[in-house]
């Protein structure tokens, strides 16, 4: 379930509008465009969307679309697809994301994920047996991934999904307030951060889908601020995704880092992880 503590006067966003896919989804789709501030355009109507990027709510579920076609549609899919490929034979333990966070067989981490974006990571986590918050602040992001945690769990086809999906909590809020409202005996055990910077001429190489998610939501600018809130707030570690050859995110030094071929997980070790020696 999804928690939703932003405020109910929130501006409406000009960037996307919603659309129900059919006389079916009609009453469901204005009253999510009505709970996140956005624009209802009905499935009959000929004009053009007055905006960029639509959300379409049909029975398959919640997807953003790209009025100029720039990218395929995008949706949220625990139950099915590439994360489903992932959970299954991405290498368990061994993955760099496990490794960075500190994830062992019988480990029993509570992780919260300040920049939850479309929930990749989280439920990599949440599959190898972490407890996983997700924090997001932008309402159509939000609404993606509410919409996947509910198809998920309606659709799961085994019992480590489920599972998974059932490790999963959505707060939909900015993440440093929440993290403000942290007392020292309910902080989370790491905090993960993947914060999206606008892109840099043409060496980045980034997914059409996130490059959508970048005109939307646009860059983290407070990622720094977020970055020192999370090192007061984790009880043992914080970790930062980086493109493999970016500078660290911050001025304080890097205790450990765990590369990949494209990406790397800096890891701030603030204390010893339980159960270690």
């Amino acid at each position: 379930m999804a928690v939703d503590v932003a405020g109910e006067d929130a501006p409406r966003d000009s960037a996307a509008v919603v659309v129900a896919a059919d006389s079916r989804n009609r009453a469901a789709g204005r009253e999510l465009a009505e709970r996140l501030k956005l624009s209802f355009l009905d499935s009959d109507a000929h004009a053009p969307p007055p905006a960029p990027f639509v959300l379409r709510l049909g029975s398959d579920g919640l997807a953003l679309h790209s009025v100029e076609g720039c990218f395929g549609p995008i949706s949220c899919d625990f139950a099915g697809g590439r994360l489903r490929h992932r959970h299954q034979f991405g290498g368990g333990l061994g993955q760099g994301i496990a490794r960075a966070v500190g994830l062992k067989p019988d480990s029993d981490l509570w992780v919260a994920d300040l920049t939850a974006g479309l929930g990749e990571d989280a439920f990599v986590l949440a599959g190898l047996g972490a407890r996983v918050v997700m924090l997001e602040r932008h309402p159509v992001v939000g609404a993606l991934l509410e919409d996947g945690l509910r198809r998920a769990r309606q659709l799961a086809e085994n019992a480590a999904t489920a599972a998974a999906i059932e490790r999963m909590e959505l707060i939909l809020c900015d993440a440093a307030a929440w993290l403000q409202g942290r007392t020292e005996q309910i902080c989370p055990d790491v905090i993960y951060l993947d914060p999206m910077f606008p892109e840099r001429g043409k060496s980045a190489r980034v997914r059409k889908e996130m490059q959508a998610l970048q005109r939307i939501v646009g860059g983290d600018e407070d990622s720094g601020v977020l970055f020192e809130l999370a090192l007061d707030r984790a009880r043992y570690r914080v970790v930062v995704k980086r493109p493999r050859h970016a500078p660290p995110v911050g001025p304080r030094p890097v205790s450990f880092a765990v590369s990949g071929r494209s990406t790397r997980y800096d890891v701030y070790a603030l204390r010893k992880l339980p159960g270690r020696t």
